[in-house]
């Protein structure tokens, strides 16, 4: 693939704060029909401190029968994997395979999110052999949760 990041990624992501709740970060990935918010220092800077998915939310929050009410900071992902928009997009999709993650940020040289890239985006970009890989690798339990 000689696809760059920038070619693939989601530029119109919405973002959060760490002290913004968990309903709001529910809310948002319901009203912009996505599975995960990158999570920001600040709205202006949009540093990249975090990531906050759906499973966070059903994981860290419903099943644990905790109020919505919590700060995405208590259920996020600290120093999430990212990458940067001039990145090869394979660089990008073996980070996902390396991590079993869907999604990976984007940030610019400050470490502000700038995009984001999806499994998705990547699919539209591979062939269909090289993504099966991919899906598989991510989609394969990691041994370390199972216990």
């Amino acid at each position: 693939m000689n696809i760059t990041v920038k070619d693939a990624m989601s530029k119109s992501v919405v973002a959060c704060v760490s002290t913004e709740s968990c309903q709001r970060a529910a809310e948002l990935m319901r009203r912009h029909h996505v599975g995960a918010i990158p999570v920001v220092s600040d709205k202006n800077s949009r540093h990249l401190i975090g990531i906050v998915t759906d499973r966070d939310l059903a994981m860290k929050l419903v099943a644990m029968g905790r109020n919505a009410a919590v700060p995405v900071f208590n259920v996020m992902t600290m120093n999430p994997i990212t990458c940067r928009a001039n990145d090869p997009l394979d660089v990008c999709e073996e980070k996902m395979r390396l991590h079993r993650v869907r999604r990976v940020p984007v940030v610019d040289e400050l470490g502000s999110c700038i995009g984001i890239v999806s499994q998705a985006d990547v699919a539209l970009h591979d062939d269909a052999q090289h993504l099966q890989s991919t899906v598989s690798t991510i989609s394969r339990p990691d041994p370390l949760l199972a216990a």
